[in-house]
C-alpha cells in the first residue's frame, strides 16, 4: 500500500501527470502515457526506463 499523501505530490516523470495506484499490481499508471511505474518493497520506481507499457 502506497501512502495516499505521497500519492498526492507523485507525477509521471514523462509528462508531469496525475498517477493512478493499481492496488492489484502494485504499480502507479499514468493514463496520458500508457506507463505503469512498478512498486518495489513500498517505494515507488519513478525511472521511465523501468515503467512497463500499457
Amino acid at each position: 500500500m502506497i501512502d495516499k499523501e505521497l500519492l498526492k505530490i507523485l507525477a509521471c516523470p514523462k509528462c508531469k501527470g496525475d498517477l493512478k495506484y493499481d492496488e492489484e499490481n502494485e504499480r502507479l499508471i499514468c493514463e496520458k502515457c500508457k506507463l505503469a511505474y512498478p512498486i518495489k518493497d513500498g517505494i515507488p520506481v519513478m525511472l521511465v526506463e523501468e515503467a512497463e507499457k500499457l
